[in-house]
C-alpha cells in the first residue's frame, strides 16, 4: 500500500514536489525535526491512505494537491517575530495566496488549503477531501512532534 500511495502522490503532485519553492521548504522545520516538505508529503500520503482504508470515494488528484500545498506558507514560523505570532490562525490564508500564485488550483484544492486548520479556524472544509486532509494533518503533526510512526509508514 505504501508504494502505491507514494506513486499516486508523485503522479498527481510531481510538479509541486519538484518546484523550487517546495524544495526550499526542506530547509524549514514544521514539527519536531520534520521539515515542511516532509510534513506536506506525509499529509498527502496519509490522506490517500485514510481514503483507501475507510473506502471513501475521493478525487485523488485534488486530495494530493491540496495536501501537498496546505502548508505552503514559505517562512520559518519558529523564528521570533510578531508578524507570525498567530501562525496557527493565519498560515492557511498565506499558503493559499502562495499556492494560487505558483500553481493552477481548482476550487476543491483551494478549499483544502484554506480550511485545513479546522477547528482552530472555525469554518470547516466544504468537501470530504478537505476533511481528510484536516485529519491527516493533525495525525501527522502529533506523530512528527513526538517522533511517532505515522500509520502508513510502518
Amino acid at each position: 500500500m505504501e508504494k502505491y500511495v507514494e506513486t499516486l502522490v508523485e503522479q498527481y503532485g510531481g510538479d509541486i514536489l519538484s518546484s523550487d519553492c517546495m524544495q526550499a521548504e526542506k530547509k524549514h522545520i514544521q514539527h519536531g525535526c520534520t521539515s515542511i516538505f516532509e510534513h506536506s508529503y506525509n499529509v498527502a500520503c496519509l490522506s490517500l491512505y485514510l481514503a483507501f482504508k475507510f473506502h471513501i470515494d475521493v478525487n485523488k488528484k485534488n486530495l494530493v494537491r491540496g495536501a501537498l500545498l496546505h502548508d505552503y506558507f514559505m517562512y520559518d514560523w519558529h523564528t521570533a517575530g510578531r508578524w507570525h505570532n498567530f501562525h496557527g490562525f493565519t498560515h492557511a490564508k498565506c499558503a493559499l495566496r502562495n499556492a494560487s500564485r505558483d500553481f493552477d488550483l481548482n476550487a476543491i484544492e483551494k478549499n483544502i488549503i484554506v480550511r485545513h486548520m479546522f477547528p482552530l479556524n472555525l469554518i470547516p472544509p466544504k468537501h470530504k477531501e478537505g476533511f481528510i486532509v484536516c485529519i491527516a494533518d493533525k495525525i501527522s503533526a502529533v506523530a512528527e512532534t513526538f517522533s511517532l510512526k505515522i500509520p502508513i509508514f510502518n
